[in-house]
């Protein structure tokens, strides 16, 4: 089995330059920090703001580290024998990362997916032979959690379920990895980490680490503003299944944000910034800005779960055609 987080020590900085691995998955992990300049100009001189771009992980996303992790410890425990199959639920991005894990270790795997997760994720997972099993596009994440647990019922000897939801490995993953990433990145100057919510995994695994480092760092959740949203990955608390290894009294604060600023948010980052990235990052990147222009020093880091190119088939490419016409129509204006 592969040792992937042996690789990154939780103490002293990871290999520096290109490396040279003996596969796909000794990449996972290691991903760059960049510093937001344009979207930050109205902040306090003193505050610098970061962001962590996962999209950097061999298989597009920050769900790499805890899909291996939970699939590592399958393996050592027993749980995940060669003859089981890989199944779990997920809105795309965790599919993504146990389809390609499953095609380098050789296990087969079978994913509870939304009807309504963009094309892209689709071919994606197919491209690394997973099958899907679609659940209603109206029920989300949730109703994909509910059909998965169904089809494990049926048949529990057949199946090896890493339960991204309740897992604690999902969490530790982030534990071992991004908060000590994040902690040497920064050279400790780290105030405040901003992340969405999903199952819960990067708020709480990362959250733990630099707590232990510096009490006084704040642990700011970021959620859409109501339950009928369009920020996909991301979990509205109250009114969804609680993931099991989300603990909201581990947070300092929460920031709730709408569909329309997420939006905007990406297509300022693609336009200004130059990083195409999905929803759920436009939304920590909006809430990272809030906090930032709060305070009057600190540094305050969000994470990019992923890249925008999972998207272009998706309501949020639509918006970013129209996001750009306006922008052109502007310019248009002011050199009449």
């Amino acid at each position: 089995m592969l040792d992937t987080f042996a690789l990154f020590p939780t103490e002293g900085p990871p290999p520096a330059g290109p490396l040279r691995v003996p596969s796909v998955l000794h990449l996972i992990g290691n991903t760059p920090l960049l510093e937001i300049t344009r979207l930050s100009t109205d902040i306090a001189p003193s505050v610098r703001v970061y962001a962590k771009l996962e999209g950097f992980n061999p298989g597009g996303s920050v769900k790499d580290r805890p899909a291996l992790c939970m699939i590592q410890k399958g393996i050592e425990n027993g749980a995940l024998t060669p003859d089981k199959i890989i199944l779990d639920s997920t809105s795309g991005n965790t599919g993504i990362a146990l389809a390609m894990i499953g095609a380098v270790l050789g296990y087969p795997v079978e994913l509870c997916i939304p009807a309504n997760v963009s094309i892209e994720r689709k071919k994606i997972i197919s491209a690394y032979g997973a099958k899907m099993i679609f659940s209603s596009p109206m029920d989300g994440s949730d109703g994909a959690l509910e059909l998965c647990r169904e089809r494990l019922q049926e048949h529990p000897e057949r199946y090896f379920k890493p339960d991204q939801y309740f897992n604690p490995h999902n969490s530790l993953a982030h534990y071992q990895t991004t908060g000590p990433e994040l902690w040497w990145q920064t050279k400790e100057q780290i105030t405040h980490f901003v992340a969405g919510m999903g199952t819960g995994g990067t708020l709480m695994g990362t959250g733990r680490y630099l707590k232990e480092k510096n009490a006084d760092i704040q642990i700011v959740g970021v959620e859409p503003d109501d339950a009928f949203h369009g920020l996909e990955g991301l979990k509205h608390m109250d009114s969804s299944i609680v993931p099991g290894i989300y603990h909201e009294e581990q947070l300092d604060r929460k920031i709730s944000v709408s569909t329309e600023d997420a939006y905007e948010t990406v297509y300022r980052l693609g336009r200004e910034e130059g990083v195409l990235v999905g929803q759920s990052s436009g939304a920590a990147m909006w809430a990272a800005l809030q906090v930032a222009r709060e305070i009057d020093q600190g540094m305050v880091v969000t994470l990019f779960p992923d890249f925008g190119d999972k998207y272009l088939s998706t309501n949020l490419w639509i918006g970013w055609k129209e996001y750009n016409q306006r922008q052109a129509n502007a310019r248009a204006e002011g050199a009449a």
